[in-house]
């Protein structure tokens, strides 16, 4: 794992804890405790699926783009080798 997911693993990890220590200490009735916890709980899991979701398509675009390019890369060589044997 890098940096940056690191970094946003420990961010969500901080803000997961900072609200279900919150829901906890806060003054009201068990069910409606459990349904705040719940309520947080989803809001967290479709936070961390929106970021891993962004990561992908990061991973997917960058390696699309190192595909293309050494796709170019190839089809230049290619280019010079057959011109270099033309003018042999």
């Amino acid at each position: 794992m890098n940096s940056t997911g690191k970094i946003i693993t420990g961010v969500v990890a901080g803000a997961a804890a900072g609200a279900v220590l919150g829901i906890l200490f806060a003054p009201d009735k068990g069910t409606e405790t459990r349904k705040k916890i719940v309520k947080k709980g989803s809001d967290l899991t479709d936070s961390v699926k929106n970021r891993f979701s962004k990561v992908g398509d990061a991973i997917t675009s960058k390696f699309d783009a190192v595909k293309d390019e050494a796709k170019d890369m190839a089809e230049n060589g290619r280019d010079k080798a057959t011109s270099r044997m033309q003018h042999s």
